[in-house]
């Protein structure tokens, strides 16, 4: 007899709030989520998810991306996003070019690069939709305008926090 895993949701308790029941139950389905495609980039690819991620964001800008805008992008800290570019530049996916101020650093795509997202991005999109197959693509559409709903209130109340302070 096998048994599930505990996931985060394993402390509810019959009385908690509907709003910690949720937040447990997205951050379960977003760590469910992640662990799947992470093992299958790994598997396909043998590259990790957050190599992946930097690469998905340079492919969508042809001319670039500065390393601080990649960071706030991917939500790392700068060492991070570094650490990631200095292995991809040595692989030949990246490569650096130097702004007029020496500060400034812009991360590119190569060929090379291009060509194994764009291998690796099918793969991922046939993924994605597989995991979120248990929703209709109505269901799946209603849960993206209400999480919207609540990424947008988070945004606003970050922006009112940062004023204030």
């Amino acid at each position: 007899m096998t048994t599930e895993p505990l996931d985060f949701e394993t402390r509810l308790a019959q009385d908690d709030h509907q709003a910690i029941k949720l937040w447990l139950r997205l951050l379960t389905t977003t760590t469910l989520l992640e662990s799947a495609i992470r093992s299958r980039i790994q598997e396909h690819s043998e590259m990790s998810l957050p190599r992946f991620d930097l690469l998905s964001q340079l492919e969508r800008e042809p001319d670039g991306l500065r390393m601080g805008e990649l960071s706030a992008r991917l939500m790392v800290t700068k060492g991070n996003v570094t650490g990631l570019a200095d292995q991809l530049e040595r692989e030949g996916l990246v490569e650096r070019l130097s702004g007029t101020d020496r500060r400034s650093v812009t991360l590119k795509l190569t060929t090379l690069g291009r060509e194994r997202f764009g291998d690796i991005a099918q793969a991922h999109e046939a993924w994605v939709i597989d995991l979120l197959s248990a929703l209709t693509p109505r269901e799946q559409q209603h849960l993206s305008n209400l999480l919207g709903k609540v990424k947008t209130h988070l945004k606003e109340g970050h922006l009112k926090e940062r004023k204030q302070a």
